[in-house]
């Protein structure tokens, strides 16, 4: 799945819509303004979702060809998604339980401005 199979598919789910994270194109949920998929700081070879980190925990540990972190990513909600996962579907599965976490969260607050 590439980047912008990923982005038609996260923009088909309720409640979506393109916006920006970290100046870079994602996907939001449109009532509280959550990113659920991005890009990624390793764009060549994934794209990044939100989640809950025991579910990230376990993606990594059965399927560690599809998903996985960086030290970057470690202890935060989010998990890399590999663009030559075999499983399209599943990854499509995870990236709409991705958008269902996500939509779940309080709505974003502004950050304050130094």
């Amino acid at each position: 799945m590439t980047w912008e199979e990923a982005v038609a598919f996260a923009l088909s789910l309720p409640d979506t819509e393109l916006g920006t994270s970290y100046g870079s194109p994602a996907v939001k949920v449109a009532s509280n303004g959550r990113t659920f998929l991005f890009p990624g700081r390793e764009r060549d070879t994934c794209f990044g979702i939100a989640m809950d980190l025991d579910r990230i925990e376990m993606l990594k540990e059965t399927e560690p060809d599809t998903y996985w972190q960086t030290p970057h990513y470690e202890g935060w909600s989010g998990v890399l998604v590999r663009y030559d996962a075999t499983d399209e579907e599943r990854v499509r599965d995870t990236i709409r339980s991705s958008r269902d976490w996500s939509a779940s969260l309080p709505k974003t607050r502004p950050r304050k401005r130094k």
